[in-house]
């Protein structure tokens, strides 16, 4: 086998497990699927409460740790410095692993570690506005 078919290979597994590639697709039905284990701890919908994590409605665009009604680590709350907005990149990289994102979460989830069902479950929260209500993609 020659080098360059190996290094074709691999670069083709690295794209596929890059947060960037799991932005750009995501199926909003299977997310719903996927959700499934966030739902313990947070809520999507019309009527959408916090629960032992916040509510979920809006969040891709939403400024991190800035829903009133819950209180956020104080961990949690720092980490808007660094990143102030829940873009699809950011929400990738916390999925993925949150506690390597903000060591003192509140957050017990390890994280999904699938690229597919992280773009799922972004492309499903994102057709919640911050009302509850569903958005078209």
């Amino acid at each position: 086998m020659r080098f360059s078919t190996i290094f074709a290979g691999v670069a083709a597994a690295i794209a596929l497990a890059s947060p960037t590639m799991a932005q750009s697709a995501g199926d909003a039905a299977a997310g719903k699927k996927v959700f499934a284990k966030c739902q313990a701890c947070h809520a999507v919908g019309p009527g959408a409460k916090n629960k032992i994590g916040p509510q979920l409605n809006g969040v891709i665009g939403r400024a991190v740790a800035s829903d009133a009604s819950y209180k956020y680590s104080p961990d949690m709350t720092a980490h808007v410095a660094a990143v102030p907005v829940w873009d699809e990149a950011a929400m990738t990289a916390w999925l993925a692993n949150p506690k390597a994102v903000v060591a003192k979460t509140k957050m017990a989830f390890a994280g999904l570690k699938k690229p597919e069902e992280i773009a799922n479950v972004i492309a499903y929260l994102k057709t919640f506005d911050a009302t509850g209500a569903a958005v078209a993609n």
